[in-house]
């Protein structure tokens, strides 16, 4: 039975951090498409970031130098690193994993981030 487990949200203020961690059973990460989904009230999921099975990554024009995904084998977990927060990152924000970009893949049950100004 595959399970992606989230934790890490919470409630920070504009500028600060938060570490999100997405840690996998059932699935082993480094074989799979890790992405960092959010849905912020009223609009779309959007992609966040990505990292494929050779560790290359993508991130969002929105995001890109502010958060990391990374991940660790050894703990089979996936993690999206999250800097200079600001207000429009509020969202609930959702892991993936898949083993081709075809397939739907697996979620887990997402955390709330919430910004603060």
């Amino acid at each position: 039975q595959v399970q992606l487990v989230e934790s890490g949200g919470g409630l920070v203020q504009a500028g600060g951090s938060l570490r999100l961690s997405c840690a996998a059973s059932g699935i082993i990460v480094s074989m799979n498409v890790a992405g960092w989904y959010r849905q912020a009230p009223g609009k779309q999921r959007e992609l966040v970031a990505s990292m494929s099975t050779d560790a290359s990554t993508n991130y969002a024009d929105s995001v890109k130098g502010r958060f990391t995904i990374s991940r660790d084998n050894a703990k089979n977990t996936v993690y999206l690193q999250m800097n200079s927060l600001k207000p429009e990152d509020t969202a609930v924000y959702t892991c993936n994993m898949r083993w081709r970009t075809y397939q739907s893949g697996y979620w887990g049950q997402g955390t709330q981030v919430t910004v603060s100004s």
